[in-house]
């Protein structure tokens, strides 16, 4: 055998970087998604409902643990869908043939795929570090009885994106008919605290609200850190661009950036209403949550045929 002096080195091989996991039951009735560093999300496809969201060992969102989970009923916890109208619906409206809060988080949703991205930035990547979750509902999608009560033809896209950073929850909607609708939407956060009394929401001095609990008066913040101290049920108009935090025991828990929602709805059904609420579980969980809402329903989003809407919000938990 020729000993040649140069031989030519091995071409090293890169090990392959871990993927987000990605699965759905077998019922196809939820999807999950799990981070190589161990962030993840439940989404059950009866209302497009995020039922669960883990980081950093901890899970960031309540949920009722009388809710059903079975389609019955709308979901009580996570991130429930407000679409196309918030609240009871006006008698002298388009909406006013829908239940309270409209049909999105009622309606069955398909689950359109998932896409992955790596930050580029992180010197130290390791694999992926974000995975979008794509969900549609259309006309077709809904009842008999719904799509009477709400005829118009249209089409919703909501992402769902897990990264290390946070969550991210963002509506796409599209006239896709022949005629105008208007619209509303409300993305009905529940976040998980320890004490609702150990609990402040940062940054709403100074924006006007509407006290539902004190006969629909209009006011204003007054208060840097606003504290819950009993129940509590406001409509905050907020500037799109303003960062709200939730904090416990001075710590920032939770930081919400809205992207094109200048609604703020901050709500806490504390002790006599919880316990009116047959799907509202364990007896103290009014204790352990506090439900601070993007949304766009102090008006109405008009869309002419062909137009879109797009909003969202990202959420970082600390």
């Amino acid at each position: 055998m020729v000993d040649r002096p140069k031989k030519p080195s091995a071409i090293p091989v890169s090990p392959i970087a871990p993927s987000p996991q990605v699965e759905i039951t077998s019922d196809s009735s939820r999807v999950s998604a799990k981070l190589p560093t161990g962030e993840s999300i439940e989404i059950l496809l009866y209302g497009a409902t995020v039922i669960s969201w883990k980081s950093g060992g901890k899970e960031n969102l309540f949920l009722s643990d009388k809710t059903h989970l079975d389609g019955s009923k709308a979901v009580r916890g996570g991130i429930p869908l407000v679409f196309p109208v918030f609240g009871p619906p006006p008698s002298d409206h388009p909406t006013s043939n829908l239940s309270q809060h409209g049909f999105a988080r009622n309606a069955r949703w398909e689950y359109l795929g998932k896409s992955t991205s790596e930050s580029n930035a992180r010197p130290n990547s390791t694999g992926d570090d974000s995975v979008k979750l794509d969900f549609g509902l259309e006309l077709s999608n809904l009842s008999e009885e719904t799509r009477k009560a709400w005829p118009y033809s249209f089409g919703l896209v909501y992402s769902v994106t897990l990264s290390r950073e946070g969550l991210g929850t963002s509506m796409m909607v599209r006239n896709e008919g022949q005629e105008a609708f208007s619209i509303q939407l409300l993305l009905h956060t529940y976040f998980k605290v320890k004490d609702i009394s150990s609990v402040t929401v940062s940054d709403l001095k100074g924006c006007s609200y509407i006290d539902k609990v004190d006969s629909l008066r209009e006011k204003t913040e007054t208060t840097t850190d606003l504290t819950i101290t009993s129940e509590i049920d406001r409509v905050y108009t907020v500037p799109a661009n303003q960062l709200l935090t939730i904090s416990e025991d001075n710590t920032k828990r939770f930081e919400i950036q809205r992207d094109n929602l200048d609604n703020v709805v901050v709500w806490n059904p504390w002790i006599k209403k919880a316990a009116g609420m047959s799907d509202f579980g364990p007896e103290d969980g009014w204790k352990h949550m506090i439900c601070v809402e993007a949304g766009s329903v102090s008006g109405w989003q008009k869309l002419e045929p062909g137009d879109t809407y797009d909003a969202g919000q990202s959420i970082k938990a600390f």
